[in-house]
């Protein structure tokens, strides 16, 4: 099952923490131009600001995850 994560309710250092993280896993290639990962995390927190994304915590992995907000019908949520 995996839990919604406000992300408002996080304090920013907590946030930015987390989103940092995000951005620099495996899989987060941005293509033909190199941005760094605090032009990653800004734009990762304009996706959450906008509604566009939203953080999962995932309690097999027990690792916080950013999904398009569309995509929420495809987790068990509780």
């Amino acid at each position: 099952m995996d839990t919604l994560i406000p992300y408002d309710s996080l304090a920013l250092d907590t946030l930015e923490t987390i989103l940092d993280d995000i951005v620099s896993r495996d899989g987060t290639d941005y293509g033909d131009y190199d941005l760094s990962v605090a032009q990653k995390r800004e734009q990762a927190l304009r996706s959450l600001r906008s509604g566009e994304a939203v953080l999962l915590f995932d309690t097999e992995s027990e690792t916080i995850k950013m999904i398009p907000k569309g995509d929420l019908s495809n987790y068990d949520l509780f």
